[in-house]
């Protein structure tokens, strides 16, 4: 550049280095583009001329840095929250069934040599969950099923009705061990008073298994008149027989005489067409009692 004076004009140049310093002192003062730099500037002035010197060692500077893209802090709060797995609630509480086997073995053993008695029986029963946290619910339904595999009717009676007294397994289950080994033990009156509780306080809850089980007894005592009084509850509460039913139901009417209501409960509940083994192979058939029901329209 030239520099007049008076009358004399001289040129002087740009001295290198100034322009320069003056560039970078303004975008560092204003923070434009070095985010992550640590700088460190020494100046030093002279009478002539201003130099100035960068310590390049301050300067950290990281391309990969510069080239990250900004994040808001919930992103970052976002990544380090770690998921907790979900945990698991049941309305109920598994029962532990370990050894559970042995228990009912032990209570087969210690009812089997006990006299006949209640009061005897039901008093080794109590010392027998003693000890126990909660009722071994369990156990007890695997004694009923050995005792009923053993045919011991007593005491799937003693051991069931002591249960029911404890308010437990007051199931479908049990109540069907109950009404076979009242059957078995030729305790009609007992069965029916345990059959009017069900059948007031389990009214819509009552399976037909149940049913099946009441009307085989009544059948195994001809009592016809019973026979016809549970069936007449089943289809009040649209519980469908089963082929066992409809015939104990059918031979029921037709020893009380009642031929029409016999052909009615064939033709409503029995099935048209059954499977029989014939020569090794599986047949249908018709059923006898439509093949009456044909003649008598024919």
């Amino acid at each position: 550049m030239f520099v007049s004076s008076g009358n004399s004009t001289s040129c002087q140049f740009p001295l290198p280095g100034i322009d320069q310093m003056k560039t970078t002192e303004a975008a560092l003062s204003l923070g434009f583009g070095f985010s992550n730099c640590r700088t460190s500037l020494l100046w030093k002035r002279n009478s002539l001329h201003h130099t100035v010197s960068i310590n390049a060692f301050n300067v950290k500077c990281s391309f990969k840095q510069s080239r990250q893209p900004l994040t808001s802090p919930k992103a970052i709060e976002k990544k380090t929250i770690k998921k907790v797995g979900r945990k698991e609630h049941h309305l109920w509480q598994k029962r532990d069934s370990a050894g559970s086997g042995q228990k009912a073995l032990n209570l087969v053993r210690i009812v089997s040599g006990l006299p006949n008695e209640k009061e005897t029986v039901y008093g080794a029963l109590d010392k027998w969950t003693a000890w126990e946290t909660e009722f071994p619910l369990i156990a007890a339904v695997k004694a009923l099923r050995i005792l009923r595999k053993r045919s011991q009717w007593v005491r799937v009676i003693q051991v069931a009705k002591w249960m029911l007294s404890k308010g437990q397994g007051a199931t479908m289950g049990t109540y069907d061990t109950l009404l076979l080994a009242f059957d078995m033990d030729q305790r009609v009156d007992e069965a029916e008073s345990l059959w009017n509780m069900i059948l007031h306080t389990h009214t819509r809850s009552i399976s037909k298994r149940l049913f099946s089980r009441m009307i085989s007894l009544y059948d195994h005592h001809d009592k016809q008149n019973k026979i016809i009084e549970v069936f007449a509850d089943m289809e009040e509460l649209g519980v469908k027989p089963d082929e066992d039913t409809v015939r104990r139901v059918a031979r029921a009417f037709k020893e009380l005489g009642q031929e029409e209501n016999k052909t009615l409960v064939l033709r409503r509940y029995q099935c048209k067409w059954k499977y029989i083994h014939f020569k090794g192979e599986r047949v249908k058939v018709r059923t006898n009692a439509w093949d009456e029901d044909d003649n008598l329209s024919n």
